[in-house]
């Protein structure tokens, strides 16, 4: 019974409810199987932060897209580098704010000099930053992307 209690509290501690959805916090390892997951599905993986000007302006697109996008196998997932003490104060709001209704993940790892080159070893660490995969294919990109250059991406994977 206690493991019981024990493993629901530490659930309700890591996965915090906005609406209808929920932000979990995460480390690089348990966020590391989204990043190469091998199906038919085609990922959206863009890593970005409420303080960062052009993550924030960029969402709107991906946002648009994702709802275009949502009877084809595409799925976006969102990884917030936010601090995890500002989580209630930003990020919550921030999510609120832009009825983001995608997955959001808010990475809580420090090591970023061992994990960003796990992502790609294209990456400086800047962002916002986007990995966009399909089974083997791969395409990555320290950089704003607007609408149509990530359609062009999205589309690029599916052929």
């Amino acid at each position: 019974m206690k493991r019981v209690f024990f493993f629901i509290l530490t659930a309700l501690v890591f996965v915090v409810p906005v609406g209808g959805q929920s932000i979990e916090e995460v480390s690089f390892e348990e966020l590391s199987p989204l990043l190469r997951q091998n199906n038919d599905t085609t990922y959206v993986v863009n890593f970005w932060a409420t303080w960062c000007k052009p993550c924030v302006e960029e969402i709107p697109h991906f946002l648009e897209l994702a709802s275009e996008l949502k009877d084809e196998k595409v799925k976006f997932i969102f990884v917030s580098l936010d601090f995890p003490a500002q989580k209630e104060s930003r990020l919550l709001p921030f999510i609120e704010k832009y009825e983001m209704d995608e997955r959001v993940i808010l990475l809580n790892d420090p090591n970023s000099n061992e994990w960003i080159e796990k992502v790609s070893p294209d990456w400086s660490g800047a962002i916002p930053a986007t990995l966009v995969y399909r089974k083997e294919s791969s395409s990555f990109h320290e950089s704003s992307l607007s609408k149509e250059e990530l359609l062009t991406i999205i589309k690029s994977m599916t052929l």
